[in-house]
């Protein structure tokens, strides 16, 4: 029987406290061996910083809160707003995919306001797909691995797509008692307060985050907190059936029977 692993991967440091974090305690409480990965070093974010100094800032907040969150922390492969889709970014990431060997693997939304974001949760998507063939290099170099991996999706920054549209979950996961340790692994990005005011508008990023998992769990009609996702297509990564976030969370985790109810009507 496979060990039980998850990874978070995504664009910048303090994307997975806002919206995978909860989920990954939730898993590491469910005997999950859990991991952290930002693909880029976060180098923009700062009107006070210059890139160098701030990615060396942003790398020891994010190790902090990988800690916190009891994870394994990844080093970055790229530069803010240079997280794009080519190959030698993709054998980094694969190589990422193929050292963990995860059962789960939660990444960002397929839409979302930022390309980085959205081009990480295709990267992320590729390097899982292609854990299993040999004739595809890696950097560094890692062996092939053929063991089941199910990709999920968490929701975008906002809630909406580019085009303003609400993204409905198709499950939710309960981050309620959780939500104390995810506050305060965001709480560890501190370079980020001024940075989200001045360049976002949101005035507090905590409150920011609270208030999207509030709005989360009163989307679910169970939880008072949570997190919501989707998951991607089983075709070249997992069984069909095969849903291991909702086997490893059990009352956490709840299928949003709407949702569900439109992919059978297609």
């Amino acid at each position: 029987m496979s060990e039980h692993v998850a990874i978070a991967i995504a664009a910048h440091p303090d994307d997975i406290e806002f919206m995978m974090a909860g989920t990954l305690l939730q898993l590491r409480a469910a005997g999950y061996r859990t991991h952290y990965f930002n693909v880029s070093s976060g180098n923009g974010g700062s009107l006070v910083h210059d890139g160098a100094a701030l990615s060396r800032l942003r790398r020891k907040e994010a190790r902090a809160a990988a800690t916190l969150l009891g994870a394994q922390f990844h080093e970055s492969q790229a530069d803010d707003l240079e997280i794009v889709y080519a190959v030698p970014l993709l054998r980094k990431i694969a190589a990422v995919i193929r050292e963990v060997r995860p059962t789960i693997v939660l990444t960002h939304s397929p839409q979302d306001y930022m390309e980085d974001h959205t081009t990480t949760a295709r990267l992320a998507v590729s390097a899982a797909f292609a854990r299993g063939i040999p004739n595809f290099a890696t950097t560094p170099k890692r062996p092939a691995w053929s063991g089941e991996t199910t990709v999920y999706h968490a929701l975008p920054h906002g809630l909406c797509d580019q085009l303003r549209r609400r993204i409905i979950p198709g499950a939710f996961v309960d981050t309620t008692t959780v939500q104390a340790t995810k506050l305060a692994a965001l709480a560890c990005h501190e370079s980020q307060h001024g940075w989200l005011q001045a360049s976002q508008g949101m005035n507090s990023y905590l409150r920011s985050m609270e208030t999207t998992a509030q709005t989360v769990g009163r989307m679910s009609r169970r939880f008072e907190w949570a997190e919501g996702w989707r998951r991607h297509s089983h075709m070249g990564f997992c069984a069909e059936a095969a849903d291991p976030l909702r086997e490893a969370l059990g009352d956490k985790f709840i299928i949003n029977q709407a949702y569900e109810r439109g992919l059978a009507r297609g």
